[in-house]
């Protein structure tokens, strides 16, 4: 189909945000090939249209709808008990790479589906262990959900609750150690090694190598230990471990390496002569950090800072979903002082907290550090559209995960349409409010968009649904009367010996 109108016809419909139930079920049809997919992956959809996709007999179209991160996940339960395996597994991990920055977590009830399955399917292509491997690396599992299950009355799923045992509650943990299922009080103390010095210490051995460091950084050591990582040259971890004692993170703040000394400089333990001794030290990394030494007085502050720190504008890493706990983040005020703070680094820490109150955004959408202003437009939901525009237009590598943001503006774009940049003339191509759209851009992308922008009447669109540059935008314009939506579809989808022609001598005919 590539390069014939029918093509373009077929996919600017199964896009047309005015499409109704009954058009899109259409493309669901096996002679659409793989549009049905496509679209039941891509776009938001009808009630009518996801529950067809639901009860569609392949599992491919089932599976494209399992990836869709447009439908509440809420109405895409009955998948996780769906007959293939491969479905289900499209729905505990439905992001392909790159993955995006924000994703979504799944609603308790499916999570519960997917982690208490007793087999992978009828189809046999899984089992229920690689499924739930599949879902372990989603990042759709929330921290609340693992508070939840150290309370769910399944023991596997209080198992499954120890898994992120440091961020269980103190009586979480109590509740667990004393479980009255053996297995669960095994998995217990299995996990609690942590915090016990000679048990890290028999342990770290039996570790692989590269998670070694992870380990040094988090958990108690024994003096043994601790002799054993300056030893070895693995002091880094050490001076971002809270259990490292003050000794040593005296000799860390005089090590030779800048970066021990800089991550040595912000801990709120360290003490004041070691703040003056840090306050002059030729590097000035460890200089920043070490004026940032006020504010984080607890660990939970320090952590936050140094998620921040390092990172700059073009920073595509994760966002993840705050944690509602407020006994593991900073509080309220921390972050409104840290947003007004003379040091951009702590700003960006403000402008990463998406409860931060809107006098505080305001100042922050503003503010002369571009890295600032970043941060806000992705991480709170009152970043005024015109810095989410501004991010948009200076900032490519971060364009797809700015346009599904509630707030992107769509329209108030017309000064944008003589932009050198394509993809942002694209977006200013699609306002409503543009006078004429630039159907003859030299750009696809442009004139696409341009022909989808719904001020263009269905007299305009007869021409550009005939033209192969807009054929596709043509189809997707929400001005194209749904009639003549149908009648696209009859001529693609019902003479299939037609689909890799050329051009039709004339449009379709639209029923009067």
């Amino acid at each position: 189909m590539s390069g014939s109108l029918h093509e373009l016809w077929l996919r600017g419909v199964a896009f047309n945000p005015a499409a109704p139930s009954d058009v899109l079920i259409r493309l669901m049809d096996q002679a659409a090939g793989e549009l049905g997919q496509l679209m039941c992956k891509d776009r938001d959809l009808p009630d009518a249209v996801i529950q067809a996709a639901l009860r569609h007999t392949q599992w491919r179209i089932r599976g494209a709808l399992a990836r869709n991160q447009h439908v509440d996940p809420s109405r895409l339960a009955p998948l996780a008990t769906d007959p293939s395996g491969l479905v289900r597994a499209r729905l505990a991990n439905p992001h392909l790479r790159p993955w995006p920055r924000r994703v979504r977590p799944l609603p308790d009830d499916i999570l519960v589906t997917l982690l208490t399955a007793q087999d992978g399917g009828e189809d046999g292509k899984l089992t229920a262990n690689e499924i739930i491997g599949e879902l372990d690396s989603s990042r759709q599992i929330p921290l609340t959900f693992f508070r939840s299950m150290a309370g769910h009355e399944n023991p596997a799923l209080r198992i499954r609750a120890t898994r992120r045992w440091e961020s269980l509650t103190p009586a979480q943990q109590a509740g667990l150690l004393d479980d009255p299922d053996p297995a669960v009080r095994e998995t217990a103390h299995d996990r609690n090694w942590e915090s016990a010095p000679e048990r890290v210490e028999a342990e770290l051995p039996s570790i692989r190598p590269s998670s070694r460091p992870f380990v040094l950084g988090r958990c108690a050591l024994s003096p043994a230990l601790v002799e054993q990582c300056f030893a070895d040259g693995m002091v880094l971890p050490l001076a971002r471990n809270p259990h490292t004692p003050a000794d040593a993170v005296a000799r860390l703040a005089r090590h030779p390496e800048a970066k021990v000394r800089e991550m040595v400089a912000a801990r709120p333990d360290l003490g004041p002569e070691l703040v003056t001794e840090l306050r002059k030290d030729p590097d000035e990394d460890v200089r920043m950090r070490v004026r940032l030494h006020p504010f984080p007085r607890t660990w939970a502050e320090y952590n936050v800072i140094d998620r921040v720190i390092g990172h700059g504008p073009q920073c595509v890493c994760p966002i993840t979903e705050p944690d509602p706990d407020p006994d593991t983040v900073p509080s309220p005020d921390w972050f409104a002082a840290c947003a007004v703070s003379a040091e951009p680094v702590l700003r960006r820490v403000a402008a990463s907290w998406s409860s931060l109150p809107a006098a505080l955004v305001g100042a922050l959408a503003q503010d002369d550090d571009e890295e600032v202003r970043i941060r806000l437009a992705f991480n709170h939901p009152l970043a005024p559209p015109y810095l989410l525009l501004d991010v948009f237009a200076t900032r490519p590598d971060h364009r797809s995960d700015l346009l599904p943001l509630p707030g992107f503006p769509r329209t108030g774009l017309t000064h944008l349409i003589g932009h050198p940049d394509p993809e942002v003339r694209a977006l200013a191509a699609a306002d409503p409010a543009l006078p004429g759209p630039p159907v003859d851009d030299a750009h696809e992308a442009v004139r696409r968009a341009a022909a989808a922008n719904p001020r263009l009447t269905p007299e305009a669109l007869e021409t550009l649904l005939a033209d192969p540059r807009t054929a596709e935008g043509a189809a997707a314009n929400p001005s194209l009367p749904v009639a003549h939506m149908h009648a696209l579809l009859d001529r693609c989808l019902n003479a299939p010996d037609n689909v890799h022609q050329g051009p039709p001598s004339r449009l379709p005919s639209v029923p009067s």
